[in-house]
């Protein structure tokens, strides 16, 4: 399937302006994520029609919890990513165009066409308001979820991307004809992003994060903390007065590492030191920081003004919603957020 997030060059290349990393790539060559290739000077996104993970989540497994809470996204992938993150949880399908290289294209002859319409309607049956596009980065398969996103649009389905957020400026216009919302992970800065991430670069996350809130789409920043990576607290009182500095609602969700993927040997996140990170982003200002990836009361909503809570998480379920009409249903302030 011809991609349309490309430029032709001279000599048969081809570049690639779906992320921030342009590539340029040679006949018969794929870009950094594996699967957007040059076949005969044009872009052929090979995943198209192949997701190789699909499921109904609960949204607040995105994490969205501040976008129709309660609800389910039928959440669909498929292989590769622009990004080689060491601690990548997803690392089977995300980087099997690279650790699989050998046997990757019998593992795509494989899979089960999935045309976009197939897609809405499985969205459908399943009672989903929403399609989340995730598993492993949804960027580089933004021309297949384009197209089930406007199918989904007409249906009434809300669209979400949860991201790393190297999107360029016209890789977000082109989505934002169907996107709804966006989960973007703040990983670290420069340092961490350079030694753990494949060599990428913080710079082009933030604008991502400004730039989606612009288009007016629904934004939720979410930082796995890993200890002695990115738990500093110079890196977490900077995350925390950029967020601000866009909306002091945004929601921040910080999460907990696990070993996996590259970095095995690994401590797990603690509890104490997310609370230590969610202490400095209310001090800042944030009003809505949750700790993820963990059980806990630092997982509900609580209102700004009487400060009740009014949505009660336990784990991706909610025990208790008393948003009304967008509002708390205690005392009447606005709750930042789309609701039913």
């Amino acid at each position: 399937m011809e991609g349309a997030l490309y430029k032709q060059l001279e000599d048969g290349k081809i570049q690639c302006n779906a992320c921030s990393r342009n590539c340029v790539i040679s006949e018969g060559n794929a870009g950094f994520c594996g699967v957007r290739k040059n076949k005969k000077q044009k872009l052929d996104l090979i995943v198209y029609g192949k997701p190789c993970s699909a499921c109904v989540d609960p949204v607040e497994k995105k994490p969205l919890f501040h976008f129709l809470p309660g609800s389910f996204a039928y959440s669909l992938g498929t292989y590769g990513c622009n990004f080689s993150c060491d601690f990548c949880q997803n690392y089977d399908i995300s980087q099997a165009p690279k650790d699989h290289s050998e046997r990757f294209e019998r593992m795509l002859k494989n899979l089960e066409d999935f045309p976009p319409k197939k897609i809405v309607d499985y969205a459908m049956r399943e009672n989903c308001r929403s399609i989340a596009y995730t598993y492993n980065e949804p960027t580089i398969f933004s021309e297949y979820a384009y197209d089930i996103g406007m199918i989904a649009k007409k249906e009434g389905l809300k669209n979400i991307y949860v991201t790393n957020g190297y999107q360029t400026k016209e890789c977000w216009d082109y989505v934002s004809e169907f996107l709804d919302a966006a989960n973007i992970d703040l990983k670290g800065d420069d340092t961490f992003y350079k030694k753990l991430c494949g060599n990428a670069r913080e710079e082009p996350v933030k604008e991502s994060i400004k730039y989606a809130k612009k288009l007016g789409m629904w934004v939720e920043v979410t930082t796995l903390l890993i200890k002695d990576e990115n738990d500093d607290v110079d890196f977490l009182k900077k995350t925390a007065e950029f967020i601000y500095s866009i909306d002091p609602e945004m929601p921040w969700h910080i999460t907990a590492f696990y070993p996996c993927y590259k970095m095995r040997n690994k401590q797990p996140t603690s509890l104490e030191m997310m609370i230590k990170a969610r202490i400095i982003g209310e001090e800042v200002g944030l009003q809505n920081v949750y700790c993820g990836n963990v059980i806990s009361k630092y997982e509900n909503t609580n209102c700004p003004k009487c400060k009740k809570t009014v949505i009660e998480r336990w784990g991706f379920n909610i025990t208790k919603n008393n948003v009304v009409s967008g509002k708390c249903g205690y005392c009447g302030k606005r709750i930042s957020g789309v609701f039913e």
